[in-house]
């Protein structure tokens, strides 16, 4: 079997060791070719001269080269309607299409999505310019903090939690005036501020049945203890089930995922691929409510990467019967493990950062931890930083999150480039 992985960050490198491990691709004698690869994905994967975004290349390629399977790991390409290229030409794909994809690219979309459906969520009101004037007097009339996101795509970093006016107004000039994030900005979202815990839910589906992996929790901003700017992402653990009570899993699946396929797919937009439910987890009396922050089109990232080292199941099987409309007939099945990531980034980021610098100490690294490469490629057979989250320091155990922890962190010191920079409180409170 040829299988083509689109994307070259830690996500696709953690999807493409994940598939590389499954019995079905070793037993299969299949190759892996991944776009344009990074070094770490290189040592499984053959790398291939073509962006993710550059989908008619990517058709063209996978027809000549009698590609099997493909699986698309951004959301960029997901927007620009790869799976329906594909599709099209019978090819067989992994993700959602251009139209299903809107549940993410557009933040407007999703949330009149789930308020016409009734699928918990903050309250919120849309602005663009047609109603832009109106900003100043809407701030005026709310409670703060409040949460502010940019329509479109913007990173990870078109959200924003304002504390006062002042800080409101500031960031609304920057997203629709200034077009920090381009136009993505000019439409935005403002609601209201949920106080909880929040919880990352992956949902492999086929459009109407699904499997659920182990839950996960993140770290969104650049600084410790929570503070700074939004990032991608600066760390995870899974699984992160022990959280949430069984009450509150069964409105999870009730009030949230099964709604959403079901509409989705009522309305046209049928979703096939991972489902990315980002919820908060509020108090309401003796009880918890999951409300949705955001839905994603496809893997989170760094989630991802602690995550799938938890499937014990045949983790390519699993996306071929999302593909193949067979999700009901996979048995799913997790190990009993614990797993914390840690993201390694470049000085400065989210902001400017420079890179093009050596990475050293990549092979001093524990024997219970794993690697993924981010933002790195290769340079005179030397490996250099090559974006703002550079790596991602995964460690496991079978005991417990203290462990993995200790193992990630001990790895991660052994980890060095110029202006290499990491929270040292990832996962602090689990111990």
């Amino acid at each position: 079997m040829n299988i083509l992985i689109v994307g070259n960050g830690g996500r696709e490198h953690t999807i493409a060791c994940r598939i590389f491990n499954s019995p079905s691709f070793d037993k299969s004698q299949s190759k892996i070719y991944c776009t344009t690869g990074n070094p770490g994905i290189d040592k499984i994967a053959e790398p291939v001269d073509i962006k993710a975004d550059q989908t008619e290349l990517l058709l063209n390629f996978a027809s000549e080269k009698h590609i099997d399977f493909t699986i698309v790991g951004p959301e960029v390409p997901l927007s620009l309607g790869i799976v329906d290229a594909f599709t099209n030409n019978n090819l067989k794909i992994f993700g959602p299409s251009k139209s299903a994809s809107e549940i993410e690219t557009s933040k407007v979309f999703s949330k009149d999505f789930m308020a016409r459906n009734k699928i918990p969520t903050a309250s919120y009101k849309v602005f663009d310019d047609s109603n832009y004037s109106e900003v100043h007097d809407y701030l005026n009339s709310i409670k703060f903090p409040i949460v502010i996101k940019a329509d479109g795509l913007a990173a990870g970093k078109g959200v924003y939690i304002a504390h006062n006016i002042e800080d409101a107004v500031s960031f609304i000039n920057d997203i629709h005036d200034n077009l920090i994030f381009g136009t993505s900005g000019l439409k935005f979202v403002i609601e209201e501020f949920l106080e909880g815990f929040e919880v990352s839910v992956f949902v492999i589906t086929d459009g109407t049945n699904f499997k659920i992996l182990p839950y996960a929790q993140d770290f969104k901003k650049i600084g410790e203890n929570d503070t700074g700017k939004n990032t991608g992402g600066m760390g995870s653990f899974a699984p992160a089930n022990f959280l949430v009570d069984d009450i509150t899993t069964h409105k999870i699946t009730e009030k949230i995922i099964l709604p959403t396929l079901k509409n989705m797919k009522q309305e046209g937009r049928e979703f096939k691929g991972c489902l990315y439910c980002g919820l908060m987890i509020v108090k309401n009396g003796d009880e918890f409510e999951p409300y949705v922050i955001e839905f994603n089109c496809r893997f989170g990232d760094p989630e991802t990467q602690s995550v799938l080292p938890l499937i014990k199941s045949d983790f390519l099987q699993l996306l071929i019967a999302s593909a193949e409309n067979k999700i009901d007939d996979y048995e799913l099945e997790v190990n009993n493990l614990f797993s914390l990531c840690i993201v390694a980034a470049s000085g400065g980021y989210p902001e400017k950062h420079n890179t093009g610098y050596p990475v050293s100490g990549l092979e001093d690294i524990c024997n219970d931890c794993i690697v993924f490469h981010s933002g790195t490629k290769s340079l005179d057979n030397n490996v250099i930083t090559n974006g703002g989250r550079v790596l991602s320091v995964v460690g496991i155990s079978n005991k417990s999150f203290k462990d993995a922890r200790e193992i990630a962190y001990k790895s991660i010191s052994s980890i060095s480039f110029k202006d290499m920079y990491y929270r040292k409180d990832i996962g602090s409170k689990l111990i």
